[in-house]
């Protein structure tokens, strides 16, 4: 097996390791598809991310097969799976990454006396057995092998000295101290990293890397801390999704490391350019929105609504703006096509928003483009973005809407009439509702058969004006599962609907699958 060796540990910089396809598909919701996976990893190597966590191999055949898929798609990144220390998943994520140009392994046991004796029912004597014997198996077969230390904030850090300086000896070319539970903050677990390198032997021919979590909000602070006391690598995700709050924001951490180069010393090799087409992609295919005040890349990041910050931006950006919005990617102008614009233009455009153009219908694309073209005066970026992700979407289905009626008024309830195709063949439904968008949603459950819970149902108006393209995201859970879907139209009801069905359809995908094991060892 060839194999993707560590970049050279003397030239000083910060390696991202980005984690959005592994642990922040593991956020409520934000499940993807194979080719959605493939998309993001696309746009992973073009922000020039060092290392792609593409998965957890053993957790199912599904997964199996999108790690495999997306270990041959990227050919920057160095692409690994997480693997816990049993056998078989160490010789699963082995296999999902043969054919990846440069692959790697995630190597993880807990070591905390928490999860020792809560959770694996093992002492610490077979805790150091288990991650020696399994960083040992897959030193046979390849040489980029990150093991960490899953709980490492509340672990004895004496114990962690034994476990990492085995693993070391074993072949670890990268040590992870995760703050798993986002328990840490900033000043000890910065501590934490300067006493693990003091005492490891063999510290300085590995990577230190650190992994963290945002539930006290502390997750950038205390990755930004471990860097200072000497770790090389940050794990992150694009808009900071994760488990519960979230993991360490790719955006900010990597702009904290760039605007304050000053203080921090070191920066990170990430092509900032495009961080806002990463953010929007993923947005849209996971079909949840970027909170308008997200740092980095929410829509008012770089809006100035007080008087006196106006004055001051408009005499010298730099009075209230810390970085430029080009720096990351926005567009200083974001109407960009008319209906008069023709096909080469289009697909030049779609390059600059990060789409990877072989893996769309450019021309069922560019056909939508030219309908929205003469229902709005104006077509922006965004617009661009939604419609050409809204084709995305329609490409893999179990169902598909296919036609869409509803009537309402002050005197009598919304009537919808719904067609969709499932399986092959054409369906219709009627139903009365409160509400146009009650009453599209009962015919399509009727129709599909899925009655799920919506726990979440957002409208968004994409850009400015009555014809604006909207897009509705929802979330719904049915029997334990919880996904997440979007639609985007100049009609909402539509978008309603697109959004539902993509969610049923998300729905329906992961439950034709076996669920994922827990994270136990035993």
């Amino acid at each position: 097996m060839e194999t993707g060796s560590i970049a050279d540990k003397s030239a000083d910089w910060v390696r991202i390791f980005d984690t959005t396809l592994r642990d922040g598909e593991q956020s409520p919701g934000c499940t993807m598809n194979v080719e959605e996976k493939i998309a993001i990893a696309r746009q992973l190597g073009r922000l020039n991310v060092d290392v792609i966590e593409a998965g957890f191999a053993a957790s199912s055949p599904g997964d199996f097969e999108s790690v495999r898929r997306v270990a041959e798609a990227a050919d920057g990144p160095i692409v690994l799976s997480l693997s816990r220390t049993r056998e078989e998943d160490v010789d699963a994520a082995l296999r999902a990454v043969v054919k990846a140009p440069r692959p790697g392994i995630h190597i993880f046991i807990a070591t905390s006396d928490i999860h020792l004796r809560y959770k694996l029912n093992m002492t610490r004597e077979d805790v150091l057995d288990a991650a020696t014997w399994a960083v040992t198996r897959a030193k046979k077969q390849l040489d980029y092998i990150e093991f960490s230390c899953e709980d490492a904030s509340r672990s004895d850090w004496d114990f962690m000295v034994k476990v990492c300086t085995e693993v070391i000896r074993a072949g670890a070319t990268t040590i992870n101290l995760p703050d798993t539970t986002g328990h840490a903050i900033p000043e000890e677990f910065g501590r934490m990293f300067s006493y693990m390198r003091e005492h490891v032997p063999g510290a300085e021919r590995v990577i230190w890397s650190a992994h963290c979590h945002n539930d006290l909000g502390l997750a950038v602070a205390n990755s930004l801390a471990a860097v200072k006391n000497g770790a090389r690598q940050i794990e992150c995700t694009i808009n900071g999704i994760g488990e519960r709050a979230g993991n360490c924001s790719m955006e900010e951490v990597v702009m904290a490391l760039k605007t304050r180069h000053d203080l921090m010393g070191v920066q990170s090799r990430i092509n900032t350019r495009q961080i806002y087409p990463a953010s929007r992609l993923l947005s849209q295919v996971i079909g949840q929105p970027v909170p308008a005040n997200k740092p980095i890349v929410g829509d008012n990041a770089f809006a100035h609504e007080a008087g006196i910050h106006q004055d001051g931006v408009l005499k010298y950006k730099l009075t209230y703006e810390i970085m430029k919005p080009e720096d990351i990617g926005i567009p200083s102008n974001k109407l960009v096509l008319g209906k008069h614009s023709g096909r080469h233009a289009f697909v030049e455009r779609l390059k600059t928003l990060g789409i990877d153009t072989s893996a769309v219908d450019v021309n069922a694309a560019f056909a939508e483009f030219k309908a929205l073209c003469d229902k709005k005066k104006v077509v922006y970026d965004d617009d661009i973005l939604a419609l050409v992700t809204e084709e995305a979407r329609r490409t893999v289905e179990n169902f598909e809407l296919i036609d869409l009626h509803v009537a309402s008024s002050s005197k009598t309830m919304a009537h919808a009439k719904v067609t969709m195709r499932v399986a092959g063949a054409d369906r219709s439904q009627e139903a009365d509702g409160d509400g146009m968008v009650d009453a599209c949603y009962k015919a399509i459950y009727r129709i599909t058969g899925i009655n799920p819970t919506l726990e979440r149902y957002a409208v968004k108006a994409i850009t400015g004006g009555t014809d604006a393209l909207g897009e509705v995201s929802c979330l719904v859970r049915d029997d334990g599962m919880t996904v997440g879907g979007a639609g985007a139209h100049s009609d909402i009801v539509m978008a309603s609907a697109l959004a539902l069905v993509n969610a049923l359809n998300r729905l329906k995908t992961r439950t034709q699958q076996p669920l994922k094991p827990t994270t136990d060892v035993r």
